[in-house]
């Protein structure tokens, strides 16, 4: 089953190393330059027709790889007016072109500008003199020498959010280095927790550097930039740093070191896998459970659905000493059925226990399917927009433009985008 949705009315070091090295570009002025104040962001374009608490905000978005792309898909989703500017030429030309398909990049309408020519770079500025957010990801200084940086930008538009997305920051001796998530959830110690007992710590795919702590970041200090505006009547640059989200998602865990709670080596703590009770298992017919049951209330219920409950000689639950012992019986009964038998066994049972779903299957999940949690967008079921608005909900996604189909003149954008005063 799929949501039923109201119908619609390469970051930081890894950036393009070709832009890193191009010659200073004078930028090329636009018309009228300065015109532009953000009295009321909240006012409809012309060009758009889309609900959502973000309904008229435009954000121009260079295009870019994952947390950016992300970070804008979360701004669409939510309403706002987003453009992507794309390289000229056929899609996929250049060795760091951006994917232009799928959920990242759904919700834009999309326009190709050649930001190393003169002409381009105008054009750009035209966009962001009637913007009110620009995205970039180049690496520090390069949207400088291309007479596109935060000074020109704001300069032709004071009201004008200028957020940048990158892996190391704008500045530190990092900030011109090439790196991914696994590199800056290593430095922000996001990675070094992640292991069992005896093994190497590994990436989490790159949920954590490239979208926790890169888009997600980038979408909320866009959000409070927008916010302070409303107070000060200017924008400002946003540095969302891949290795600072990174950091901040390890602010739980510094609390348990700091409390003493998160003192046994890696992956005998509490959330580390080391807690039998906070950990997966496999069923017999090779998928898993996941059992999060930390509370005694909860861990009494599961021992309950495990038939574990009256054997006397199991250890006490909060017992470190007797943690092993408590993984192999868990691990003995969970492998006696398969995922669904213990699914069953648990649905009534309020122990903190879930199936451990793959994404393509999630969709299925009946929780899932009355909250509409997965959406069907051109044929393709993905995430839908979240979180959930009681007044100003968001419309079903687009799909993502086609860059050569669904490719407009710059032209086209600026007469959907009437100037401000």
């Amino acid at each position: 089953m799929t949501a039923s949705w109201p119908s619609p009315g390469r970051p930081g070091g890894a950036s393009d190393p070709d832009a890193a090295r191009s010659d200073d570009r004078d930028a090329a002025q636009g018309d009228d330059p300065g015109a532009t104040r953000h009295d009321d962001p909240g006012a409809t374009p012309g060009g758009s027709t889309r609900g959502g608490p973000l309904a008229g905000v435009r954000v121009v978005e260079l295009a870019s790889l994952a947390p950016a792309p992300f970070g804008c898909m979360v701004l669409a989703d939510l309403g706002a007016d987003v453009v992507r500017v794309d390289r000229p030429g056929a899609p996929g030309a250049g060795r760091l072109a951006a994917p232009t398909g799928g959920p990242l990049q759904r919700g834009r309408r999309v326009t190709a500008l050649d930001l190393k020519s003169p002409a381009g770079v105008a054009d750009l500025l035209r966009l962001v003199e009637r913007a009110d957010v620009l995205v970039e990801a180049y690496r520090p200084g390069v949207a400088e020498r291309l007479g596109f940086g935060p000074e020109v930008c704001q300069g032709r538009n004071p009201g004008l959010v200028y957020a940048r997305m990158t892996g190391w920051g704008q500045d530190g001796p990092l900030a011109s280095r090439a790196g991914h998530d696994i590199d800056y959830i290593a430095v922000a110690g996001a990675l070094e927790p992640l292991a069992r007992v005896g093994e190497r710590p590994y990436a989490p795919m790159n949920l954590l550097a490239d979208f926790g702590g890169g888009g997600m970041l980038l979408a909320v200090g866009v959000l409070a930039a927008l916010l302070e505006r409303e107070r000060s009547g200017v924008g400002q640059v946003v540095d969302a740093a891949m290795v600072d989200g990174s950091a901040l998602l390890t602010s739980f865990l510094h609390g348990l070191l700091g409390s003493g709670l998160w003192a046994a080596p890696r992956g005998r703590n509490m959330f580390d896998g080391g807690a039998p009770f906070y950990d997966t298992y496999a069923t017999a017919d090779g998928g898993f459970m996941a059992v999060g049951a930390m509370e005694p209330a909860f861990y009494d219920v599961l021992l309950t659905g495990l038939d574990l409950a009256d054997e006397p000689d199991l250890p006490a639950q909060y017992d470190p000493s007797g943690w092993d012992e408590l993984r192999q019986r868990f691990t003995a009964r969970f492998a006696e059925r398969t995922r669904d038998d213990w699914t069953a066994i648990f649905t009534d049972l309020d122990a903190c226990v879930a199936p451990v779903l793959a994404p393509a299957e999630a969709h299925q999940h009946p929780h899932n399917a009355a909250r509409g949690t997965f959406v069907e967008v051109g044929g393709e079921i993905q995430p839908a927009p979240a979180p959930r608005f009681g007044r100003t909900p968001a419309d079903r996604p687009t799909p993502a433009p086609d860059p050569e189909q669904d490719r407009l003149p710059a032209a086209e954008i600026l007469a959907d985008w009437p100037r401000r005063t």
